[in-house]
């Protein structure tokens, strides 16, 4: 698990025990970033839901393909952040797609620029250079924060 910021976790695939340990440390919810079936044995958003479910915890399930972020997921995920009443820990995979949806929407509304992307990637171990490319690719350019 690696935290991103005061009010987001991201982590790779969560099984059960990894939910009840979560609540335990005082998460709120779960975003789920992994389409169903995406590798044989991962547990289905359905079940991982239930498992949330009873240990008191909101759940989202947001899937992203690989490569194929939309800015409707980036809001999705966006909302499901602002609307956790507390820590939040985001899973896919790797941890790449969650953390990329927040990132996207960092830029998008003005709280990071594109110059940071790299030096968060850094931080956290992943290679977001996905992130620029994409906000070049849809036309938003770099907000400079104030």
């Amino acid at each position: 698990m690696k935290k991103v910021s005061d009010k987001l976790s991201i982590a790779p695939q969560v099984i059960a025990d990894d939910i009840s340990h979560a609540a335990a440390n005082g998460f709120a919810a779960i975003i789920n970033n992994r389409p169903d079936n995406e590798e044989a044995g991962q547990p289905s958003a359905g079940e991982n839901r239930m498992v949330a479910e009873r240990e008191g915890l909101c759940y989202s399930h947001i899937p992203v393909v690989p490569g194929q972020v939309k800015e409707w997921q980036v809001r999705a995920f966006q909302k499901a952040l602002a609307e956790a009443r507390g820590p939040v820990l985001a899973h896919c995979k790797t941890g790449a797609r969650s953390t990329t949806l927040y990132v996207i929407g960092e830029v998008l509304d003005g709280r990071m620029s594109k110059e940071e992307v790299a030096l968060l990637g850094q931080r956290l171990g992943f290679d977001l250079s996905g992130v620029v490319k994409w906000l070049d690719a849809h036309g938003h350019q770099s907000v400079q924060q104030p």
